[in-house]
């Protein structure tokens, strides 16, 4: 049977623009796997995958003008979208350089023996050690930071780790072409190019998690195929980290005294947040809960004023676009639930924004309104009107895991008046990343950043954005009495590569 292509799709249309590639066949992820696993030796040297790192961001910036075009005949975000996520992209590929430079994330400890401890320490030395070939799965809604060139490749490399990407069918053509890239910085500096594998296809992406040799995955996508993935890493005769972000709906609790302060702020504000990028980011705010009576009106009034003004868009695909119609339908028929501003489909191949409302109390009791729960992907809201206190924490009780929480506090409440320490309290569990008087859209790349959170936002502790990041590909082993001339230079007495380290209990700079 002949492979099936793959096309590249025009969005704004649903026309095939392309054939960009084949499906892989089982034997073509078999030898992208091996040969991205030959090449782990030649990642073995810190200062060459950095440089390596480097190369790569300087060769996106330099074919940028051809890369956003092609992005945006697949995706349709538009060129300063992505334009700005491509500098996001090479920032976090130099950033990544920088880690593997600094030496920090090996994580070097060294205990030399100590016959008076109770029991005796033996000569102990461990640092981190990149766990093999990392699988890359592709999103959809980040053709650049979470794709091919993305955070889990820029991070997986800088462990020390070889990528196979599996494609993400809605940008074929881009991910040939930052693949392409990335496989000439590398030959640029002695690393052979099977250190980037690119298949693409349903089967392909089952092939490549069941792979023998692969080590660990990363996945950016939806609950039910995230969800499929992990059950799948886990049941291999070998099982393996599956680092997935599957969904989140994003909570934003404002209180009473903060819509009472700035109702037309907070609204106009969480349009924005909502609408942003037609409604298609993970972090977007699905569930705000707003008090009732005069405050919380004139807070529904902006954000009724706000979105009515934001365009229709276009979704990445016209299956997501079906999804997000018959999503809206099926909330909208819900009792006690109405549509100040209606989504739904705003033409032949675009949608229009909208928000929900419904008591908070039809959501603080499990039942049909559960659905209003779950995350929908598109430019809608959920907007749940409460009357006491009492009704946020049933609300927030029922929640699953989320990338972000957020709250919306007055002045003197953010001063330490009031209930913002409580609520804080109240959040911290359910999210990785807990906002004040913000919105969660916008993700900064830096040392500090978590983005991931309790399941199912993500499926484990760690995060796929900041520097952290790089811990997911790594693990540690300890030599136990080794002679300095076995050890790893890392490990050894003199510290030749001069990396910071914790040596007999001091921290070492």
């Amino acid at each position: 049977m002949a492979a099936a292509p793959v096309w590249s799709v025009d969005p704004r249309t649903g026309k095939q623009r392309e054939q960009v590639a084949v499906e892989a066949t089982a034997q073509e992820v078999d030898a992208a796997v091996r040969a991205a696993h030959d090449a782990r030796a030649s990642l073995a040297d810190r200062a060459v995958r950095a440089a390596f790192l480097r190369a790569a961001a300087d060769g996106l910036e330099a074919s940028k003008d051809h890369l956003v075009e092609a992005a945006d005949a697949e995706t349709a975000l538009g060129p300063v979208r992505l334009t700005g996520e491509l500098a996001r992209t090479c920032f976090q590929l130099r950033a990544f350089a920088d880690i593997v430079d600094e030496g920090a994330f090996l994580d070097v400890v060294i205990n030399h023996p100590d016959d008076t401890a109770t029991p005796p320490i033996p000569d102990l030395r461990r640092y981190k050690v990149p766990l093999g070939v990392v699988a890359v799965y592709s999103a959809s809604n980040f053709p650049f930071a979470f794709s091919v060139a993305g955070g889990d490749t820029a991070s997986a490399l800088g462990a020390g780790c070889p990528v196979v990407v599996k494609a993400h069918p809605d940008h074929p053509g881009l991910s040939e072409l930052v693949a392409s890239v990335l496989r000439r910085a590398a030959a640029a500096h002695g690393i052979p190019e099977g250190v980037i594998g690119l298949v693409h296809g349903f089967e392909a992406g089952i092939e490549l998690i069941k792979h023998p040799l692969v080590s660990a995955a990363g996945f950016t996508g939806s609950i039910r195929g995230g969800r499929a993935l992990f059950d799948a890493a886990a049941a291999r005769p070998v099982p393996i980290p599956f680092h997935g972000e599957l969904g989140s709906l994003n909570p934003v609790v404002v209180t009473e005294a903060a819509a009472t302060e700035r109702a037309e702020a907070i609204g106009a504000g969480l349009a924005g947040s909502m609408t942003l990028g037609v409604g298609q980011f993970c972090v977007k705010p699905g569930l705000v809960l707003v008090p009732s009576g005069e405050a919380g009106d004139g807070l529904v009034k902006s954000l009724t004023a706000a979105v009515s003004d934001t365009d229709a868009g276009v979704l990445l695909d016209h299956r997501m676009r079906d999804n997000f119609i018959a999503g809206v339908a099926e909330r909208t028929g819900l009792p006690d639930v109405d549509s100040p501003v209606t989504p739904g489909a705003g033409g032949e191949h675009t949608v229009s924004p909208g928000f929900l409302t419904v008591p908070a109390a039809r959501l603080a009791q499990e039942g049909e309104h559960d659905l209003l729960l779950e995350e929908c992907f598109g430019p809608v809201t959920v907007v749940a009107r409460y009357d006491d206190e009492t009704e946020v924490r049933g609300v927030l009780s029922r929640l699953p895991g989320n990338l972000t929480a957020t709250v919306q506090l007055s002045d003197e409440e953010a001063a330490g008046e009031g209930r913002g320490a409580e609520i804080l309290a109240e959040l911290t569990p359910l999210a990785g990343r807990v906002l004040v008087n913000g919105w969660p859209t916008g993700v900064a790349v830096a040392p500090a950043q978590h983005h991931g959170g309790p399941y199912p936002a993500t499926t484990s502790t760690s995060t796929s954005v900041g520097g952290t990041a790089i811990e997911r590909w790594l693990r540690p082993v300890a030599y136990q009495n080794a002679p300095q001339a076995l050890l790893p230079v890392e490990l050894r007495d003199g510290n030749p590569l001069g990396l910071p380290r914790r040596f007999n209990g001091r921290l070492e700079r």
